[in-house]
């Protein structure tokens, strides 16, 4: 045990000197791949941040079930009860709008007045209107909604008033998306960075490589060294990162709060959790020390 211990302290020893040789270049394979990690970095904290933005907007989506013709009172408290009993954790309130309720809001307004006071009697459907909860995925729970409460009896229709959370949902996907391609790039970034400063390493210490070897080094105990290095660049990386993004929100969260005030709202942007910025940093340093490792078995074979 203790001798593994000593070989990978050395081994860390040596890729820290290996840093240090070469401060300039080193500096700028971390500072290259520090700035693709910070945008989605950014990007995934206004995402998170914009969750809570949603719910200060205060828009609520609705179903409207209108009821099919000659619906008697019974039946229309019936399908209350029912939506209230089947789906009430989904629900936030729910009641009844009377036609005739429904035609006096419509001659309230000036625009319809006139043309209502043509119509021989009442064409509007008594309805009920469904204020939905909050939740992930409005749009889906509002379809499944939809299908179900269609096929009950005594609806004639189920309309849904989710143009807004499509768009919502729409954005949300496109954001998420644009993450997931990031995240890709960064990942491609990072191995090609890693696995060209292995490679140039490799090919400088050729010939201690090949002296180590002749006094009965082991394959691992030379390539150790430099999964150290790609490991370290990018635990550098994504320490710079993460100070990067940090920065970059103190200007942000003084445009948006400025912003955000004049709607009345709060808005402030800031970063992922620390669970999840530990997890990308590990992730992060695992893809450095796997492109260190390609890098140098297909370098060092000389």
């Amino acid at each position: 045990m203790n001798r593994w211990l000593s070989h990978h302290r050395y081994a860390l020893r040596v890729a820290l000197h290996r840093l240090r040789l070469h401060p300039f270049s080193s500096a700028a394979n971390i500072v290259i791949i520090s700035l693709m990690l910070t945008v989605p970095i950014l990007g995934a904290a206004v995402l998170e941040s914009s969750q809570p933005l949603a719910r200060q907007l205060a828009v609520t989506p609705e179903l409207t079930l209108f009821l099919a013709p000659h619906t008697s009172s019974a039946d229309q408290q019936t399908l209350l009860a029912r939506i209230q009993k089947e789906s009430g954790s989904k629900i936030n309130q729910v009641r009844l709008l009377p036609r005739d309720q429904a035609m006096a809001q419509l001659r309230a307004d000036p625009a319809w007045a006139q043309a209502l006071d043509a119509l021989p009697e009442n064409p509007l459907p008594d309805a009920i209107i469904v204020t939905l909860k909050d939740s992930t995925a409005p749009a889906q729970e509002a379809a499944a909604l939809t299908q179900t409460w269609q096929q009950w009896p005594g609806v004639a229709r189920v309309q849904m008033d989710s143009e807004w959370v499509r768009r919502l949902e729409s954005l949300l996907s496109f954001v998420r998306m644009g993450l997931g391609l990031l995240a890709i790039a960064v990942g491609i970034v990072v191995l090609a960075t890693v696995f060209n400063t292995v490679r140039l390493q490799a090919l400088t210490q050729r010939e201690e490589i090949a002296v180590a070897r002749l006094v009965g080094a082991t394959e691992s105990f030379v390539r150790r060294p430099f999964l150290y290095l790609g490991a370290l660049t990018g635990f550098a990386s994504s320490l710079l990162a993460i100070a990067l993004a940090d920065l970059a929100l103190i200007p942000l969260n003084t445009i948006l709060g400025n912003f955000a005030h004049s709607y009345g709202i709060q808005w402030a942007i800031h970063l992922p959790a620390s669970s999840d910025l530990l997890l990308w940093g590990i992730l992060i340093v695992i893809l450095g020390a796997v492109a260190a490792r390609l890098s140098v078995t297909r370098h060092t074979r000389f």
